[in-house]
């Protein structure tokens, strides 16, 4: 479930360190379907009551972790900040590694994967409205 604030308010988001956040959880990829594995998502910015346009998220592949094909109307900024992965977009497969940034357009089919042995971890910023994916098999 969304956390919310009763209020707008600044605040500082502390790095505890391991990509971790004070007051940030840690919560599964999705809440349902079984097209991905080995993923976590932390919303550091978009579920406490901000009125910003977009929502700013930590996400984390394990070893061997991938995220689901699916495409949608709404568009991605994508930035690795931890080890590397490899990103299917539409019908390209480039890696990713450190601070490489990834626009993903509105119904481009896209997949993030994790084929090496550390975690690959990435900021993800998406519009705070949006529709829900469309998975493509």
């Amino acid at each position: 479930m969304a956390e919310k604030e009763t209020e707008n308010k600044s605040r500082l988001n502390r790095h505890r360190g391991d990509f971790k956040w004070h007051g940030i959880k840690t919560r599964r990829y999705k809440l349902q379907g079984g097209d991905w594995a080995h993923v976590i998502r932390r919303v550091i910015i978009g579920h406490k009551g901000e009125s910003a346009k977009f929502h700013l998220r930590y996400f984390e592949i394990s070893p061997g972790g991938y995220t689901s094909l699916e495409k949608h109307r709404h568009e991605h900024v994508v930035i690795c900040v931890r080890g590397k992965g490899k990103v299917r977009t539409e019908n390209k497969m480039n890696t990713m590694n450190y601070l490489d940034t990834l626009y993903i357009a509105p119904l481009a089919p896209h997949q993030l994967r994790n084929p090496y042995d550390e975690p690959f971890g990435f900021f993800c910023i998406v519009n705070a409205r949006r529709d829900k994916p469309r998975p493509l098999k």
